[in-house]
């Protein structure tokens, strides 16, 4: 394994385990955020319970995800040197107003994890609604910082030199909005089924029945809304990409050839040799109108792009059509789950009804590791788009893979201490319950 395909595979790693603890951090506030407000509007103890089991789950995501963000910062620097001596002080700016949101989350966490009893209770409530909108700002500070990389602003670059760095225009670039509402979206699609899912698996079990239908109905209107929204901030996304970045849209509708009238591809497996794509369904002029809002427009293809700025086609385009598939799939249970709500409300008693949603758990993080892939493997091979090689900027300094076999070790680790915690935290749920109900039998 070469140090570049080490580097590459190491923050490929970090960052898929880093987007799920991150994405869950920033919108499982927002859930708790809402059970509170409920139990101080209706009294309801059930939702006083519900947002303490939460709370319990956002500290264990918002030490992890700092953890496993630090290290990622660390590695930009260890393995990216050269990428990080001329883009830090451009696209600096981001970062350290990210470290503010972190701070502030990190604060206004503690006063909500022990503040029961000690604040005023709408004052309290505030304290755990401001973690989430900074932990929300955080994220898309990052993703502002990303942006940047698909699409380079605030400078000029001469003669091999950065000149005339303007970190506002650098943070506010032209890909920060549509990534950041992109972004913004899966996490609360990821992380509302996946919550929702697990709710409805317990409720399955028969027990506690009331409160784990009271977690299902707050996760999964959260995690619908986003899934029905979302592809049209994709769409917005595509159409961006098509000006901004057509080698990354070719790659992934696996688009080899120039055309008018180019069609949307939906599957296929793409012969990069022969520059077709076998076993595809076609839909004339489709993706002529989705890129560019004209059937018969014309789309960059991959032979309008130098061979060797060429994305990795297979890659790319394999994690569009999974990103893309899944998300509709999770279009159609939300759909399926309002309709419920409007005609059927007996469905929801079903387990049929609930086995969907259990399966649905993972599938909104499988698709946000997707959707991850296209961005930065379509980018290739830029670090810098059209301005920066990914193999000019890697380090030096010999013997990456040992490093990637050390974080590989960390990772799993966490990952393993992360599930052990949520674990032990779900078996201990009935027993705080069960407390809870002779208290209240007693009372």
């Amino acid at each position: 394994m070469d140090d570049l395909f080490a580097a590459r595979s190491q923050m490929a790693l970090s960052m898929g385990f880093h987007i799920i603890f991150a994405c869950i951090g920033m919108v499982m506030p927002f859930f708790m955020a809402t059970s509170h407000y409920k139990y101080l509007k209706t009294k309801d103890p059930l939702y006083k319970e519900l947002t303490k089991a939460w709370s319990r789950g956002v500290a264990i995501f918002f030490v992890t995800g700092a953890v496993s963000g630090t290290m990622l910062s660390f590695e930009l620097g260890l393995l990216w040197p050269e990428f990080m001596l001329h883009a830090g002080p451009i696209f600096g700016m981001p970062f350290s107003l990210e470290g503010t949101a972190f701070f502030i989350e990190a604060i206004f966490l503690g006063f909500f994890l022990y503040g029961w009893g000690k604040f005023n209770p709408w004052f309290h409530w505030w304290t755990g609604v401001i973690v989430g909108i900074s932990g929300l700002a955080s994220g898309i500070l990052v993703v502002a910082a990303n942006g940047w990389m698909n699409s380079p602003t605030g400078f000029d670059f001469v003669n091999g030199e950065y000149l005339n760095i303007d970190p506002i225009a650098a943070m506010f670039n032209d890909a920060w909005l549509t990534q950041a509402l992109h972004m913004t979206l899966a996490a609360f699609v990821s992380t509302g089924f996946a919550v929702a899912g697990i709710h409805a698996y317990l409720l399955m079990k028969g027990k506690n029945l009331e409160f784990h239908r009271k977690a299902f109905t707050i996760a999964i209107v959260f995690g619908a809304v986003a899934a029905i929204l979302q592809p049209i901030s994709g769409d917005i996304s595509a159409k961006d990409i098509a000006v901004r970045q057509p080698s990354k849209l070719a790659a992934m509708e696996a688009h080899f050839e120039t055309s008018k009238r180019a069609p949307l591809i939906i599957g296929g497996i793409p012969n990069v040799e022969k520059k077709e794509v076998n076993y595809a369904i076609e839909i004339p002029g489709a993706l002529s109108f989705l890129a560019h809002g004209d059937f018969n427009a014309e789309v960059i293809g991959l032979d309008q792009i130098p061979e060797e700025h060429h994305p990795p086609v297979m890659v790319t385009h394999f994690a569009f059509q999974i990103m893309v598939g899944l998300g509709m799939l999770l279009v159609g249970l939300s759909l399926l789950y309002f309709f419920s709500l409007w005609k059927k409300k007996s469905w929801q008693f079903k387990r049929w009804f609930l086995w969907l949603f259990v399966i649905a758990t993972p599938l909104g993080f499988i698709a946000l590791e997707a959707g991850w892939t296209v961005t930065e493997v379509g980018r290739q091979p830029w670090i810098i788009y059209e301005i920066m090689l990914t193999k000019d900027a890697v380090s030096p300094i010999p013997g990456i893979v040992y490093s990637l076999i050390v974080f590989t070790a960390i990772f799993i680790s966490l990952a393993a201490i992360v599930t052990f915690l949520l674990y032990r935290q779900i078996k201990v749920l009935p027993k705080t319950l069960e407390k809870y109900a002779q208290e209240s039998i007693e009372t």
